[in-house]
């Protein structure tokens, strides 16, 4: 099965489509060679070879580690303005089932989200910027690694990514299978969730399971916490509001001690909120209903609320303006700018916190039935020149060239006119 063919316009997709075999060439490398995030090596060094044949005017490397940074500067700086794009680099620790050239050359590592494409793309923008320059300002170009779990975004901000190059917005894209290719999709608020780990650490008194009354068994005070945890969203949260708790492991005693009550157990899950506001309501209500419970039983439950990666948030003005570019790229009808929010979580977000911007989704379709993380997962090379064309249109939009004035035009055509007369 192979990817459907889509349609797009503009003089940004035109140029970058005369050199998509080279990009493709590009995401294919980094494909075959995945890494985990502050190991990106390979990867920063591809990039920056990549870049320094665009002709992209710096290039700042080590900042977040393995991260780097290009800045191309338009026909004119006069504005003062500066945009930023991001693109994310690291790779998953999972085994690759694909079959084709450029899989995966590492075992237990895999490109199964599509940051090698993500990568691919704003190189791709890289060369269309510095080859035409047709904007007033500056453009950074953020290669970040670690957004799989590091919050390598947080990592590079706070590594002075915004002190040395203080943007005015700044934007990021991620592929997206479960839309077709040549669509975006966006939002003017929420896009991704916080994400929050939860550690419950029940104690009770162990004993023999023959004589589970000269016990507190942790194992049932953890039963009915897991089923109690399950009403706060329920019956503590609006239901116009959103929010998911999910238990995901459980550990407690020895699966070869059968008749041995362990004296403890521990449960860790999940937390997905948008709002700060619920986020704070159910790690209350987490803390007292666990506390609570397990009283109950004699035992005692402790809860680690670890705030992860809060949640992604377009702000409306930046939204408004990503929809506007993507719909001049691809027509109106494939540009949805309501799209429901997703629970997954992005460290994109810890940028937003800082400067106005936009997330978006840009459709890659399915292949083989391969979504996100699955390893038979693959990114579709066709979109790499409408993802570059669309990194590349916010910043000639976003950092327009001053129209020349009426007399400006005139002075214009009547020195070509005096030209053409002299040379005749």
């Amino acid at each position: 099965m192979s990817f459907h063919r889509y349609q797009a316009s503009g003089r940004a997709f035109a140029h970058i489509a005369r050199f998509h075999p080279e990009i493709s060439a590009l995401r294919r490398d980094l494909h075959a060679h995945p890494e985990l995030g502050f190991e990106e090596v390979y990867t920063s060094a591809r990039v920056q070879e990549s870049l320094k044949a665009c002709g992209v005017d710096e290039i700042h490397t080590g900042i977040g580690k393995t991260g780097l940074v290009a800045v191309v500067r338009g026909r004119s700086t006069a504005s003062g303005r500066m945009i930023g794009l991001r693109a994310d680099m690291d790779a998953l620790p999972m085994h690759e089932d694909n079959d084709f050239a450029w899989r995966s050359g590492k075992s237990g590592l895999m490109h199964g989200c599509g940051h090698d494409g993500h990568t691919a793309m704003l190189v791709g923008a890289a060369r269309y910027l510095a080859e035409t320059r047709n904007f007033d300002g500056t453009a950074v170009l953020i290669f970040q690694p670690g957004e799989e779990g590091f919050a390598g975004a947080r990592v590079m901000i706070e590594d002075g990514l915004f002190d040395r190059f203080p943007v005015e917005s700044v934007y990021a894209m991620h592929n997206w299978p479960g839309m077709a290719p040549g669509t975006v999709g966006l939002n003017s608020g929420p896009m991704m969730a916080a994400a929050d780990r939860i550690t419950i650490e029940v104690v009770g008194k162990g004993g023999h399971g023959a004589h589970a009354y000269l016990t507190v068994d942790p194992v049932v005070v953890s039963a009915h916490l897991i089923t109690a945890i399950q009403t706060i969203v329920s019956r503590n949260v609006r239901p116009i509001d959103a929010a998911v708790i999910s238990i995901c492991a459980v550990q407690a005693g020895d699966l070869g001690a059968m008749s041995v009550v362990p004296g403890r157990a521990t449960l860790v899950g999940t937390v997905r909120t948008f709002s700060a506001k619920v986020q704070a309501d159910v790690e209350r209500r987490l803390t007292e209903m666990c506390s609570a419970v397990a009283s109950g039983f004699g035992a005692s439950a402790t809860v680690k609320f670890e705030r992860i990666y809060p949640a992604t948030i377009n702000t409306p003005a930046e939204a408004l303006f990503a929809g506007d570019v993507a719909q001049a790229l691809v027509g109106a009808r494939n540009v949805e700018r309501n799209m429901e929010p997703s629970m997954g979580a992005e460290d994109f977000s810890f940028m937003l916190q800082k400067k106005p911007g936009a997330y978006l989704r840009i459709g890659q379709g399915v292949k083989d039935g391969a979504f996100l993380h699955n390893s038979r997962y693959d990114f579709n090379d066709e979109i790499l020149p409408l993802g570059a064309a669309m990194h590349a249109s916010l910043v000639e939009q976003g950092l327009p060239l001053a129209e020349p004035s009426p007399m400006e035009n005139a002075k214009a055509q009547a020195s070509k006119m005096h030209a053409s007369s002299a040379a005749h």
